[in-house]
């Protein structure tokens, strides 16, 4: 219980509290390096393709971005907003905000993402833009998730693994804050 007149702490105060306990699991750089690598393979890949690039929002931002100025080749972006988390740390039902707003119609499509979980949000995605017609829908993530609970998605262009702990950093969200570390952090196993 709290002292009348105590304040409980506020969300940001709380987000910075897990961040000064966090375990690094990645650096800047390596979390960089790791996005080099993904650019090349895309830039393989697609290169020719005329894709259009969607980024998964809110947590695609940063990914997308860095990837962005590393693709040297013409494309077309926007974005697609579907969501299980929103600022919960477990997933729930898929809650769309925006679907895809692009003529998709016979398109390469490339969905990036920061992380790939459980790959529920990725797989209905990934649907809803063969339903609107893309010939061919690829997925990029910067962080895959080790564990046995992911649905059958596989995504094509992987930048970083992790182990089964959440996490934060490029784009990926602790309640709504920290997606701007620089680097990716896992919450203290205590916090």
């Amino acid at each position: 219980m709290s002292e009348p007149g105590r304040q409980a702490m506020t969300g940001r105060e709380h987000a910075m509290q897990v961040y000064r306990r966090a375990d690094r699991l990645y650096t800047e750089a390596e979390v960089e390096a790791a996005l080099d690598r993904m650019a090349g393979r895309i830039t393989a890949a697609l290169e020719d393709q005329d894709p259009i690039l969607l980024c998964v929002m809110l947590g695609g931002v940063v990914p997308t971005g860095k990837l962005l100025a590393r693709l040297g080749f013409p494309l077309q972006l926007n974005y697609v907003h579907a969501t299980r988390y929103g600022s919960a740390t477990r997933g729930g039902k898929l809650r769309w905000v925006a679907r895809p707003q692009d003529d998709l119609e016979g398109r390469n499509v490339l969905l990036i993402d920061d992380i790939l979980d459980e790959g529920h949000t990725l797989a209905a995605i990934h649907e809803s833009c063969r339903e609107l017609g893309a010939a061919r829908v690829q997925s990029a993530v910067l962080v895959e998730k080790r564990h046995t609970r992911k649905a059958d998605y596989v995504a094509d262009f992987i930048g970083l693994e992790v182990e089964d702990r959440y996490v934060f950093g490029y784009g990926m969200d602790y309640k709504g804050y920290l997606r701007n570390a620089p680097g990716i952090y896992a919450v203290a196993d205590d916090g």
